[in-house]
């Protein structure tokens, strides 16, 4: 049985190897190819948000009263990514080196900050409280690729 942080890392490494491709097409102005890019890592983003947010935290909060105050910040963390993602998107579409450079850092940081947390706190405690639903990620990634 591969374990919830052993899943949720191994997808946290996914969108890290996406961002830095695109992260080199936007630093290159490769504009086509970093909106493609940009594409790419959206959709591997939401989906990680969406195994999340529907598949893990329902479960580890119906186990444990302990896992709100973590859920809720990683949930208001993702609204911040989105958001972060949402305005790289735009600059993308305007071209802008600059205003591409400055959302691709803040998000990093974000993400960099968002992933220890969740991978050194929340994942932890799901593996000890809910470890069954494991299987259920595990399986949930195998067929989104």
């Amino acid at each position: 049985m591969k374990t919830i942080n052993d899943s949720m890392a191994q997808e946290h490494r996914r969108c890290d190897e996406l961002f830095v491709e695109m992260e080199q097409a936007i630093m290159q102005h490769r504009w086509s190819e970093a909106e493609r890019l940009c594409r790419d890592f959206t959709v591997a983003m939401e989906h990680h948000f969406k195994i999340e947010e529907e598949l893990l935290f329902p479960v580890l909060l119906k186990a444990t009263a302990e896992a709100r105050g973590p859920v809720n910040v990683m949930l208001a963390e993702h609204a911040q990514m989105r958001q972060l993602m949402s305005q790289l998107v735009d600059s993308l579409d305007n071209m802008s080196r600059t205003l591409s450079a400055g959302y691709v850092e803040t998000l990093l940081v974000t993400m960099q900050q968002h992933n220890m947390k969740e991978e050194s706190i929340l994942y932890p405690m799901a593996d000890e409280t809910v470890p069954a639903v494991g299987d259920a990620i595990a399986k949930a990634y195998s067929e989104s690729v």
